[in-house]
């Protein structure tokens, strides 16, 4: 770590300590937020513009079903939609978590964290079947990720602590609902907003495996008469992690910044940068895993592939924007520039899990080693930048509204990758250009990349009466991707190559109000991903066969809400037929794209809280899922049969409390192209308890300790494939983390 760490505990601590010295006050009530923009329900409900909890969370102190929650419906969606709130987000994932983390208790919804929640990227992010990169991840309505393959850093942006609350939409949206992979749902996930009160709210957390999370919020308050105020979160975390020799030490800043201009206009800026270091294993052979344990991972041998230095990565992120919110006479203006980017560096053994001997400097055939006992590796380098602009422009037009806009995107993308002697820490080319062990060429690949995504929409809501109305519209998605390699990945060969794709895609909802609580709705939709930069990856791409088709979805959803103070509950079925499903499959550590043909999903969702009374209410939710390739009549990989989650929580003045079960069903992983490895279904069972104490001080408004048990049976049977060797296609596989906790010490003062 670095020296300034240390320095951060301690005045951290100091902080905790002042705030039991302090007098206190006895105002125990939540501060108001200042909101950077209106209700997006104003300018339409989309999963780009995910509505506040303003509908179902307005004061989180009032003890009811809508506030406890730990998913919901909406009562304005038009598309079945799961939000998790703050409450549960404070009270039930781990202060390393991030929002895979939140998103795993919804319904059709599992994620592996192989490492423990948010001490490795998410192995597995599965929505109904659709995995990380065929879905979109949004930041405060703003789409991000990586521009090859759509697919999303989990633990390299922002942290739980920057986050209010994530919306899980299972479905395409309407045609203002942007981003490049909406057919298979939006996650938004919305920063926390500045409070109208000063505060400083530092926190401290430890727990298994050494880990360590400090951190402070601090809110300004309102800074002038103008109405100015800003929120900034400074986090510190370390751990060794459950798999061995698998540590991460990460550090993230997050600051918003809101200006209100006038009455009706509000200009907000919002910053977040990242830094992480962590060693990353590729997962364990049965083999290996009943030799060493299930958490065998990397070792401490520096003469062996599989030597946690040789498996590192270092990342340092940044994202950044402006945004405009104005409403005037009927009209509705919303506007986001911004940027972001991902610098990583990366270290890998050539293979880690020991069927390839070591040995470098060798010839093609990978005999006849100059340096028969060196340690051949890999170092490699991903870095890209995007920038872009959303625009929605609504309008009160007869008997409904109008809206239109925008998102452009442009994101440049430079990836490296060269075969390296561990042991001598140098390239590993000599004289004769001869490569590592088994390659034919010390580089793997020197690419540039450009992707360019315009998104205009067109979309009018028609209010048939007071309950009930219609929204129609269309969306016209241009992509193109640029590829300049001087060595093209897998082919080694030079390529510069231009590929351009679109489609207009029509969609139409239709929502009706029983009453003030209770809703319904019905869609329909055309969803379209353009190609994974990985299918380029051909001597020729302008002669490839039919893998090189966007895959396309057709969506058809029904479904009801009700919302009322003792009862939340929603349901819905589904029906999508996709077409050109591009599948993975991942081999030393490197992941592989084909196209699987066609699927047909098919399921059934639920979920819903009852106040039992008492302080008590009973959380439960369930799916019935089914996903068959067309082709092969197969059940499609990482879609498991079933999922459910059944909850105890507790809630009573200071005082909260719940035991969480989340159930998968069994679920096909895809080992290689002709062999499907069933894992079995399994649960996991988390206790989480609060306490807040009020201090009767002038200076501090509370003191909370919270105490969590994740995996509280110490269940570490394998959940998941990692992928499979190089050498000889062994699977690897990942285990449920075993019974770990943490402890975290927090506090409001002023």
């Amino acid at each position: 770590m670095t020296q300034s760490m240390p320095v951060l505990r301690a005045v951290l601590a100091l902080a905790i300590a002042a705030a039991i010295a302090s007098p206190a006050r006895a105002d125990d009530t939540n501060t108001t937020p200042i909101a950077p923009t209106a209700d997006a329900s104003a300018i339409g409900a989309t999963a780009n513009n995910p509505k506040t909890l303003a509908k179902v969370q307005v004061n989180a102190s009032t003890v009811n079903a809508t506030s406890t929650a730990p998913t919901q419906g909406s009562l304005v969606a038009v598309e079945p939609q799961s939000i998790i709130g703050s409450l549960f987000l404070q009270e039930n994932i781990a202060p390393t978590g991030d929002y895979t983390d939140a998103i795993a208790i919804s319904p059709s919804t599992y994620t592996i964290a192989p490492n423990g929640s948010g001490l490795m990227e998410t192995a597995v992010a599965s929505i109904r079947g659709f995995q990380d990169g065929q879905y979109n991840v949004t930041f405060d309505g703003i789409p991000w990720g990586d521009s090859n393959d759509f697919t999303h850093h989990s633990t390299s942006y922002f942290t739980n602590q920057d986050t209010s609350s994530v919306t899980v939409d299972r479905g395409p949206g309407t045609a203002s609902t942007l981003g490049d992979a909406t057919f298979g749902g939006t996650v938004s996930v919305e920063s926390i907003d500045p409070s109208a009160d000063f505060n400083l709210h530092p926190y401290l957390s430890y727990g298994s495996w050494a880990t360590a999370v400090e951190g402070a919020r601090i809110d300004t308050g309102k800074l002038n008469d103008s109405g100015t105020a800003a929120v900034i979160n400074v986090q510190n975390g370390s751990s060794d992690g459950y798999l061995t020799y698998a540590g991460q030490r990460r550090q993230n800043i997050f600051a918003k910044i809101v200006q209100p201009l006038g009455d009706n206009t509000t200009l907000t800026f919002g910053g977040m940068w990242n830094k992480i270091n962590q060693y990353v294993p590729f997962g364990a052979s049965k083999a290996q895993i009943a030799e060493y344990g299930p958490n065998y991972a990397l070792n401490n041998d520096p003469a062996s592939q599989s030597y946690y230095r040789y498996n590192n990565d270092q990342i340092t992120t940044y994202m950044a924007y402006i945004g405009l919110h104005s409403e005037f006479d009927g009209w509705t203006v919303d506007n986001k520039a911004y940027t972001y980017a991902y610098n990583h560096f990366g270290f890998n053994g050539l293979d880690p899990n020991g069927e390839t001997p070591n040995g470098t400097f060798c010839d093609k055939k990978g005999n006849n080693c100059l340096d028969p006992d060196d340690v051949p590796g890999q170092h490699m380098r991903n870095w890209y930048r995007s920038f872009g602009d959303i625009l929605r422009v609504s309008k009160e037009l007869g008997p409904g509204e109008i809206r239109t806009g925008a998102w452009f995107d442009h994101q440049d993308n430079l990836r490296w990758e060269y075969e390296f002697d561990d042991t001598l820490d140098v390239p590993a080319i000599n004289t004769t250009g001869a490569p590592t062990k088994g390659s034919d060429s010390p580089v793997d690949r020197v690419m540039t990349d450009s992707l360019t995504t315009f998104q205009p929409f067109l979309e009018y809501q028609w209010n048939i009466t007071d309950n009930a109305w219609l929204v129609g519209g269309l969306k016209y998605d241009d992509f193109k991707r640029n590829l300049d390699a001087e060595y093209n990945q897998k082919t080694g060969t030079p390529l510069d190559y231009s590929a351009k794709w679109n489609a207009t895609l029509p969609s139409a909802a239709f929502h009706y109000s029983f009453t003030s609580d209770w809703t319904a709705y019905a869609q329909w939709a055309k969803g379209f991903l353009a190609p994974n930069l990985n299918l380029l990856y051909v001597a020729d791409p302008a002669i490839s066969d039919g893998s090189l088709q966007p895959e396309k979805t057709t969506n058809w959803q029904v479904g009801t809400t009700w919302n009322s103070d003792d009862l939340t509950l929603s349901g819905d079925v589904y029906k999508i037929n996709f077409n050109n499903f591009i599948q993975s499959q991942k081999i030393g550590g490197v992941t592989y794209f084909y196209n699987g043909g066609g699927v047909h999903y098919t399921g059934l969702e639920l979920e819903g809280t009852y106040m039992v009374g008492g302080g008590f209410s009973i959380y439960a939710n369930g799916s019935l899922n089914r996903a068959i390739q067309t082709e092969s009549n197969t059940w499609n990989p990482n879609t498991p049969h079933k999922t459910a989650a059944l909850g105890l929580i507790y809630r009573n003045g200071p005082v909260y409390a719940s035991l969480m079960d989340k159930f998968v069903g069994k679920t096909y992983y895809t080992a290689n192209a002709n062999d499907d490895t069933p894992i079995g279904g399994y649960a996991v069972t988390n206790f989480a308890a609060s306490y807040r104490f009020d201090l009767h001080r002038t200076d501090v408004k509370d003191i909370k300790i919270g105490f969590q048990i994740n995996n509280l049976f110490n269940n570490t049977n394998i959940n998941a494939l990692a992928g499979t060797t190089v050498a000889d296609g062994t699977p690897l596989y990942f285990t449920i983390p075993s019974r770990n906790y943490n402890v975290t010490f927090s506090a409001d003062l002023f």
